[in-house]
């Protein structure tokens, strides 16, 4: 009866809190399945993304501005050839005229329009027209060369690096993958978007890699900072376009706060909607931020593509936030301001309700989720001590399979199970299909965490093709009815053991196990 129990939890522990059961199925962590969990937790093992171009966020940046001065200059160089034009024209038109005889021409028009004698104005203008129409199409062949970059579009060169370092990288080497997954968490719950900018586009990786991975089994107010000063963060929600009303930048009065990083900080962030701050906080939050920029490509302010401190930018003065008073230090005032939001009570239970609802139920156990913000707040928001928590109730380990996996979620445990290595370009082009365009969230608050939005009638139909395509690909030997038992372990019912068996070709027989219920939920 042991045995059966570390089966499950072995199944559980792959599907629920790691990224998916790989070739070697449950087998490789049944002994001790949440003894191999808490161990991921005690080595905090992130795995690293690597790859050629997959540099600091201060190298991205001056790359990225290199390749828009390219670009603005090839761009200057076409203003330049179509605004020559009008003078060719006009030497053409003279040229044209001069030429301009009675006599027949081979090129006077025919037919119905012959009847424009050859010195008439229709025969001008029936002249004229095949030249200048040749000139124009010349003009835009020229135009066309210039405005295209010499090299490849650099953040979707950047782009695809990121996310071949990850699918075809880091969701292959842990055993069970928790950290991994955290990251994918956190990646969301501090969501930025590629649509947003090039600059967002260029470095959204680099911001994981950077602000996220490093955190995930420390601090929550260590990541909060590296977050929320980070250029992607910044650029993100706008707030170089943030001035002090009262700052020696905004000395003609003619610029102001832009609110967006402050409200997103403490809506989404660290208290959540409901946790009691008031639009005056938001405001005097933006106050207490602004300042905090990114060096632009002249590094009037510091090293180009690294966070600044603008003091110019800053709204002089002390400032209260939620009844609490910070004197103006400059940028230490938002770093402790941040810290601050990062233990209130509030954000405790926000994050409690937020990790509880991804990893358990999309209805979280309120005692789950109470045991898990009094630990947040008892531990100064130790996030290792957070996850022991979570996983250390046996709320976590209830074997009904309530969550559905995310598009996300599902690819990344077709690619660990089937072992198919597809181009970045066509998983990008997965994702969008089936819903969750990478690192590009409609909004701020990042994706969806819930069953209502990732089980539509539409949605299982994308996922179809999605099993299909990866179906196709595995190789022959490959067995259907061993891979779904070794893969599922005892969560796989009779049901789908029996529909897989039944299946007339092996392709049939693993797309049933990758459409099956217990495939796509966790």
């Amino acid at each position: 009866m042991a045995q059966q129990s570390n089966d499950v939890d072995a199944a559980l522990a792959l599907s629920r809190f790691g990224l998916g059961a790989d070739h070697n199925g449950t087998a490789s962590i049944a002994s001790d399945p949440r003894g191999a969990l808490l161990e991921e937790i005690a080595e905090r093992f992130v795995p690293v993304p690597v790859g050629p171009q997959l540099q600091s966020t201060a190298d991205l940046l001056v790359s990225l501005y290199a390749f828009q001065e390219q670009r603005k200059q090839a761009r200057q160089q076409a203003a330049a050839a179509v605004s020559a034009t009008p003078q060719d024209k006009q030497m053409q038109d003279k040229q044209m005229q001069g030429a301009q005889q009675p006599q027949k021409s081979a090129a006077q028009p025919s037919g119905a329009m012959a009847g424009a004698g050859a010195g008439q104005p229709g025969n001008q203008a029936m002249t004229a027209q095949p030249d200048n129409q040749a000139m124009a199409t010349a003009i835009g062949k020229v135009v066309g060369k210039l405005e295209k970059p010499a090299m490849p579009y650099l953040p979707q060169q950047i782009l695809l690096a990121e996310v071949d370092a990850r699918f075809n990288g880091t969701i292959r080497q842990p055993l069970i993958g928790f950290g991994e997954r955290l990251a994918m968490f956190w990646a969301n719950h501090f969501a930025v978007a590629v649509s947003k900018s090039e600059e967002v586009h260029a470095v959204a990786g680099a911001f994981e890699r950077e602000a996220i991975r490093p955190h995930v089994f420390g601090h929550f107010a260590d990541m909060l900072l590296a977050v929320e000063t980070h250029p992607a963060m910044l650029g993100y929600l706008d707030n170089q376009q943030s001035i002090g009303p009262n700052s020696r930048a905004n000395a003609n009065k003619k610029r102001g706060l832009n609110e967006n990083l402050a409200r997103e900080t403490l809506e989404l962030h660290t208290l959540g909607v409901n946790g009691g701050y008031t639009q005056a906080d938001v405001t005097t939050l933006a106050k207490i931020i602004t300042g905090w920029t990114v060096a632009r490509a002249q590094g009037k302010l510091g090293t180009p593509g690294t966070f600044v401190f603008n003091a110019g930018a800053h709204e002089p003065g002390d400032q209260t936030l939620l009844g609490l008073t910070y004197a103006d230090t400059g940028v230490g005032q938002g770093r402790e301001a941040l810290r601050d939001l990062a233990r209130h009570p509030a954000t405790a239970q926000h994050i409690a309700t937020k990790l509880v609802r991804h990893f358990v139920a999309d209805t979280p156990p309120p005692a789950l989720v109470q045991t898990v913000a009094a630990t947040f707040s008892k531990t100064d928001g130790d996030l290792s001590a957070v996850y022991r928590a979570l996983i250390g109730s046996e709320d976590a380990w209830n074997p009904t399979l309530s969550k559905v996996r995310s598009p996300l979620e599902f690819m990344t445990a077709l690619l660990r199970a089937s072992g198919e290595t597809p181009k970045p370009n066509v998983i990008l082009g997965v994702l969008n299909a089936m819903g969750q365009p990478f690192w590009s969230p409609a909004g701020p608050n990042g994706f969806a965490d819930t069953a209502d939005v990732w089980a539509s009638s539409e949605s299982l139909s994308m996922r179809m093709d999605v099993a299909n395509m990866i179906a196709n690909a595995v190789p022959p030997q490959v067995d259907p009815r061993r891979f779904v038992s070794d893969s599922l372990g005892p969560l796989l019912s009779q049901e789908t053991l029996q529909a897989v068996s039944r299946a007339e070709t092996r392709k049939q027989g693993l797309v049933i196990a990758y459409l099956s219920p217990e495939f796509q939920r966790r």
